[in-house]
């Protein structure tokens, strides 16, 4: 077990005035958890409490140190019973180690681990339900059921809190719907210089004159990509355009090759470019005259939606899950049912072609949406107001 301390934390300069709480997690390679993990790490350290990131560790560990907090290396998220078991008494000693006042899980299995440790130790915990899970059976649905079990139950969006409650049968009053955010000093247009964007568009051989659809997303099914390629083929007018797809693989190489057949089939290979995962997506942004979420399962979020938005990019999306709740549909952005690539074609037909009028329109109205609701800062705030709350009741 392995721990990683800034400067001022170390054991003998605890300070219990200050609230403990210890967030659990599997990893910290990269993704919306894990950068929910280090904001809120960095809100509970601007606040003076003492933050504690519990993970096998990865990229991001060092996020957690520069925010403040304490990165403590455990396989957390190892679903092997024996290691679970482990776990779950490597917990209890970290608690009573570090005084923790406030467990907060934000993954199945260390949410299992973290409610075992807090049974014997009486301490509290909150969940954070980050995703649509899968729940076809009754086990999957109990394995599920752990992260409706906090005294209090963080949803990621009003659909996730419906199916907290719905599905998992949690007390409504203990659900609390705290957005993910995105970060409005990276995701802003003022940010980018046009170098980056140069470079970016030399390296994906984006012609100058060219209109750029983009579909961020990892190369997995329900992303919608099939859809997005079935919209394409239907518009009348595709001279200079080009799709850049941006996300990585994953190992699907069956499905990467279903997309470059139906790409073949529908004479589409001069207009789209499969980029690989980009470093540097605020400049990606920059890039598109429009960003489409095409998916075809229900987003928790929509992580992408809203860096778009905070870009002031036109955005299509799907009509469903969290999607609705951020796009105003004809204000910030365009709503699509889902699988209907005769409706995506004809609504991203439309996108392209409005004048700069209405674009600047779009982008002043999404970039508000962004900053009035999705900040970083307001989801520290919001969390910081879920801790104490817990503690004081």
């Amino acid at each position: 077990m392995k721990s990683t301390l800034t400067q001022s934390n170390t054991n003998d300069s605890i300070d219990k005035v200050s609230p403990v709480v210890m967030q659990v997690l599997p990893s910290l390679v990269t993704g919306g958890v894990e950068r929910g993990t280090v904001d809120v790490t960095q809100a509970l350290t601007d606040a003076g409490w003492r933050a504690i990131v519990v993970s096998k560790g990865g990229p991001m560990a060092h996020e957690v140190s520069r925010a403040g907090g304490i990165h403590i290396e455990l396989p957390i998220g190892r679903k092997n019973p024996l290691t679970a078991y482990l776990n779950v008494n490597r917990l209890v000693n970290l608690i009573r180690e570090h005084h923790v006042d406030i467990i907060h899980a934000r993954s199945r299995v260390p949410a299992w681990c973290a409610l075992g440790a807090v049974r014997r130790t009486n301490t509290k915990f909150i969940t954070t339900f980050h995703g649509n899970y899968n729940a076809e059976n009754s086990i999957k649905r109990f394995y599920n059921s752990v992260m409706a079990k906090g005294d209090r139950v963080i949803a990621i969006s009003e659909f996730i809190s419906d199916q907290v409650c719905q599905k998992y049968g949690a007390d409504a009053n203990n659900v609390r719907v705290i957005p993910r955010s995105a970060d409005i000093e990276l995701f802003s247009p003022a940010a980018v210089s046009p170098e980056r964007v140069i470079q970016l568009s030399e390296a994906w051989r984006i012609p100058d004159d060219a209109a750029v659809v983009m579909l961020p997303g990892r190369l997995t099914r329900w992303k919608g990509h099939m859809v997005m390629l079935e919209a394409l083929a239907r518009l009348k007018d595709k001279k200079n355009l080009r799709c850049i797809m941006v996300g990585g693989q994953q190992g699907k190489s069956g499905y990467i090759r279903e997309l470059r057949k139906a790409i073949t089939r529908l004479r589409l290979e001069s207009i789209v470019h499969f980029t690989g995962d980009c470093r540097d997506m605020p400049a990606a942004f920059m890039l598109a005259d429009v960003v489409v979420s095409a998916s075809t399962n229900a987003e928790a979020f929509g992580r992408v939606i809203v860096e778009a938005q905070a870009m002031g990019r036109p955005v299509i999306a799907t009509d469903h899950g969290a999607a609705r709740e951020i796009i105003t549909h004809g204000e910030n952005g365009w709503l699509v049912p889902p699988n209907d690539a005769k409706i995506l074609a004809d609504v991203l037909g439309d996108a392209l072609r409005i004048d700069s009028k209405t674009r600047n329109f779009i982008a002043r109205r999404s970039v508000e949406n962004v900053r009035q609701n999705y900040t970083k800062h307001l989801l520290g705030q919001r969390t910081m107001k879920v801790y104490r709350e817990v503690l004081s009741g």
